[in-house]
């Protein structure tokens, strides 16, 4: 076992809920399941297939040898042909009906529908999940003032939970998408080896409405609605690259958060969980390394780089199929559903255990504040009678003064000390225009409303279905 690479994604990062919806006996039982809807499909609309041979293929739809069927493929080369002649053996009487005017891609396309409803279904709950936890970081945080940030710049103040409802809204953008592509999911369903249902058609004696209904009945089976309105021999590759356009957007979504969080793990203003025992650095043992935000960075940059699979296999998708998809999709298709899976495990982690430091937040506003302030003491002084232009000067110079110190002394800022002793500003309330609450804006406020008008909606539509929080294994 410890002789071959294995796949970190797996061992150390995803959750076993998405391993396993990417596991062989997943996608095996799922073909045998739709093998049994098209079999029924087809008795239920006149083919000589008996019910005697339905319940013996529904009697082993996850009996599955994995031995024989590896067998069957290294002398057939052929995968699906492996495993209808290892399902034939456990089922003899109907071995001669399983995969009835079916291709491959009958089984492939269609179990790889339902497997990326089910993964997409799971990566929904955990948004849902992640954008909990950080609506409760936002409410407690809310009117917390902190220096804003713009070009990384100091800038105007705004409040620890507006920034934190920035990198919710992202993820409840990303959820939107989610649902939409959820939403727009369809079948494959019966459409035949280039897509034109002619083995169907032959099996029905020309019967179009029986195929048309053969079409709709296995899509149903499937728990679909509708089927792709046309298609080659596989379903539409453009749905891949939208799936991974989706998961590449919402690993970019948690690698912009969490790069926020190790800026200000640097600021010493936010850190994500540290625990008792951890070790942030093999060398220097005073180290609180962010490193779990640093692995979501990491994960989410491989998920980003997978888009470009989707886009790249659905252009060389020449005429009605050709082959160099299956290797590329067994590897981009998973491996970016178990990234972003890996990505919302360890961001939920993070997004339910931040520890905030406001006395440091307050100090490290304090020493930008008196530069934010000086349009408000223009103000002031203007209205209390002062010249506009004359005001403007004396704070120019004061300011240049102040900086000097800072930057070529490494002194503190006093260019509040020094308004406070020019007379041309005696009646401005200095103290007062300098609170920092007082200069955050609508910021609370936002809060509020985004966590009324957005999270909310999104914990009623999940309430009872969220996914549980999953112990970080590294």
């Amino acid at each position: 076992m410890n002789e071959t690479y294995e796949n970190p994604l797996i061992t150390r990062y995803a959750s076993r809920a998405m391993a396993e919806l990417w596991g062989a006996q997943k996608k095996f039982s799922t073909w045998r399941r739709l093998w049994v809807a098209l079999a029924e499909a087809e008795a239920e609309l006149g083919l000589p297939i008996s019910e005697a041979q339905l319940k013996e293929l529904r009697a082993h739809v996850d009996e599955i040898d994995f031995d024989a069927a590896a067998a069957y493929e290294k002398k057939l080369r052929h995968d699906v042909m492996a495993h209808v002649h290892t399902y034939g053996d456990l089922c003899p009487s109907a071995r001669g009906i399983i995969h009835l005017g079916a291709t491959s891609n009958f089984v492939v396309d269609n179990a790889d529908l339902l497997i990326l409803r089910e993964s997409l279904e799971l990566v929904a709950r955990r948004l849902a999940a992640v954008i909990d936890a950080l609506g409760e970081f936002c409410q407690t945080h809310r009117d917390l003032p902190t220096l804003g940030f713009t070009h990384l710049q100091p800038a105007q103040p705004t409040t620890v939970g507006k920034r934190a409802a920035l990198w919710c809204y992202d993820l409840a953008l990303d959820l939107t998408e989610v649902e939409h592509r959820l939403a727009q999911l369809r079948a494959r369903s019966t459409k035949g080896t280039t897509g034109t249902q002619a083995s169907f058609l032959e099996l029905f004696g020309g019967d179009h409405d029986k195929v048309r209904q053969l079409e709709r009945r296995v899509a149903e089976k499937m728990g679909f609605d509708a089927s792709y309105a046309v298609t080659g021999q596989t379903y539409p590759r453009k749905i891949d690259a939208q799936v991974l356009d989706c998961l590449s957007e919402i690993a970019a979504s948690a690698h912009k958060a969490t790069t926020d969080l190790r800026i200000l793990a640097m600021r010493k203003e936010i850190e994500e969980p540290f625990e008792q025992s951890q070790i942030g650095s093999s060398a220097m043992p005073y180290k609180r390394n962010p490193m779990r935000s640093e692995r979501v960075g990491g994960l989410a940059r491989y998920v980003m780089s997978l888009a470009a699979n989707g886009a790249a296999t659905h252009a060389t998708q020449w005429m009605e199929r050709t082959l160099d998809d299956s290797a590329n999709r067994r590897l981009s298709l998973p491996q970016a559903l178990l990234g972003v899976d890996a990505v919302l495990v360890i961001y939920e982690n993070v997004a339910r255990g931040l520890v905030v430091y406001p006395e440091v937040i307050a100090k490290n506003l304090r020493e930008e504040l008196p530069f934010m302030i000086t349009e408000n003491v223009l103000m002031e002084a203007v209205k209390l009678g002062g010249d506009r232009q004359e005001l403007h000067e004396r704070i120019r110079q004061h300011s240049q003064a102040a900086a000097a110190v800072v930057k070529g002394q490494g002194g503190a800022n006093d260019l509040l000390e020094r308004l406070r002793g020019d007379d041309a500003f005696a009646g401005v309330d200095i103290d007062g225009v300098a609170e920092p609450r007082q200069l955050v804006g609508r910021a609370p406020e936002q809060v509020d409303e985004f966590l009324t008008e957005v999270v909310a909606p999104i914990r009623v539509r999940y309430a009872g279905r969220r996914a549980e929080a999953e112990e970080l294994r590294v």
